[in-house]
Order: C-alpha cells, then structure tokens, then sequence
C-alpha cells in the first residue's frame, strides 16, 4: 500500500479496494462501486465515482435524513480515511 499522505487518485483500484476492505467495509456483490460500512453508531455507503468518492451516512441527520458528503481523489487517503471514518 502506498503511504497514507499520498493522493487517492495515485492508489490503483485493486489498492483502494483493500483499504476499504480493511476498514471494515463490504463491496455490493451486484454495484461493485458501492461499498457499506457498518459502524456501532452509524451505517454508511460508500460509492466509488469517477471524480470523487461519495459517502452517504444513512438516516444520521435530523429527523433520520441521511446526510451525504463527497471527497475528491486529489486528497490523501489519510485525510479521506478520517473524514470518512470519523462518522457523520
């Protein structure tokens, strides 16, 4: 794996894949781009698009809205991995 400060988009797929896997995350067997994570606090998925990731943190907003938020792939996997990570 390449270091965490280094862009997204300079991880191949097969390696972004893995720290999402790693991560706790599950790949849909049916939208390969689609990816949940289950967290004790809050469920998200996550959609790996062609310009960004988007992450959506299911009903965690007022009144159980979800809220969605999205990362470019010019950011490092570090900042991605605590912005993601660190919950809604």
């Amino acid at each position: 794996m390449l270091p965490a400060e280094t862009p997204l988009y300079n991880h191949p797929l097969p390696q972004i894949e893995e720290w999402l896997r790693l991560r706790g995350c599950t790949q849909d067997s049916n939208e390969l781009h689609c990816w949940h994570l289950s967290h004790p606090n809050w469920q998200a998925e996550i959609w790996l698009d062609i310009e960004q990731i988007t992450v959506c943190y299911l009903k965690a907003g007022e009144n159980g809205q979800d809220i969605q938020r999205s990362f470019k792939y010019s950011l490092s996997r570090k900042d991605v991995e605590e912005a993601v990570f660190s919950g809604p």
